[in-house]
């Protein structure tokens, strides 16, 4: 709770700082795009963040979700959007990765302000209760039969996707890949076994991993994560060069005005309110 206080009043001063003297906010609503489906792992831990600023500025924030093309159509709307404040993006390491996998209508590094970082934390390798025991069983039955495993993510060109490319190259493996829009889609069909794994953001596969309705194999991290100190590392599990942090930030359109978006206001009123 501390640390989301902290970054919510960091948000805050960000995002007030950037639209000048201008008052903010003046007017309704302030949307929030969020380029994947509802219950990803944007929802579990950007949300909150609004949500404790919303308490603040007393005013809320309206969620609109534009999952699609491994997240490109939500930033393609923010890109495009009025640079007042009001439309921000609430997005995943696909900020940084999209310029490389897709053909993009807007600049991915040039149309946007980062406001602040929100979230960091590894992916975690999942499958179904009745698939593989480790990763080296899986990678053994992926080079029985080439070609035969199936693996989902959250998009072509997605995290979830560059993650599980990342590891069959280390492990020199091959299987098929089957893109959703996010998370919660690709979590159902490893529940159903129809998905032979995934390389799940922590954050999403938590509660079904608690709950034993899925077995976690290793996470992406170089060390072993505090949230599951009991779930390996694929450095442990035998794998070098499979690691991935995954983070979550927020962003507005560049030309939004932000003398401090760089530069926090150390000395503003704003600061004070927070400390």
């Amino acid at each position: 709770m501390l640390i989301r206080s902290f970054l919510a009043c960091a948000l805050l001063i960000t995002i007030a700082d950037s639209v000048g003297a201008q008052p903010w906010p003046a007017k309704q609503p302030i949307r929030v795009i969020l380029p994947f489906s509802p219950g990803s792992s944007l929802d579990t831990l950007g949300r909150p963040v609004f949500d404790h600023m919303a308490k603040q500025i007393g005013q809320s924030f309206v969620f609109e979700h534009r999952p699609g093309a491994g997240g490109t159509l939500g930033m393609a709307q923010v890109a495009k959007a009025e640079a007042d404040g009001y439309t921000l993006l609430l997005n995943s390491s696909v900020q940084t990765i999209t310029p490389s996998t897709y053909t993009l209508a807007f600049d991915a590094a040039r149309d946007f302000a980062g406001i602040a970082p929100l979230a960091q934390f590894p992916n975690v390798l999942v499958v179904p209760l009745s698939g593989f025991k480790t990763v080296s069983d899986l990678v053994a039955a992926a080079k029985a039969k080439p070609g035969s495993l199936t693996f989902g993510s959250g998009g072509v060109g997605a995290a979830t996707h560059l993650t599980a490319e990342r590891f069959m190259l280390s492990a020199g493996i091959k299987a098929v890949h089957v893109p959703f829009k996010g998370a919660p889609e690709v979590l159902r069909e490893i529940l159903g076994g129809r998905l032979d794994f995934y390389f799940s953001p922590l954050a999403s596969a938590m509660p079904l991993i608690e709950s034993n309705q899925l077995r976690a194999l290793a996470v992406t991290s170089g060390r072993r994560s505090p949230a599951a100190p009991d779930i390996p590392t694929m450095l442990e599990a035998g794998f070098p060069n499979s690691e991935y942090v995954f983070w979550i930030g927020a962003f507005a359109p560049a030309a939004t005005p932000r003398p401090t978006i760089t530069t926090p206001a150390q000395g503003s009123d704003a600061v004070r309110a927070c400390a």
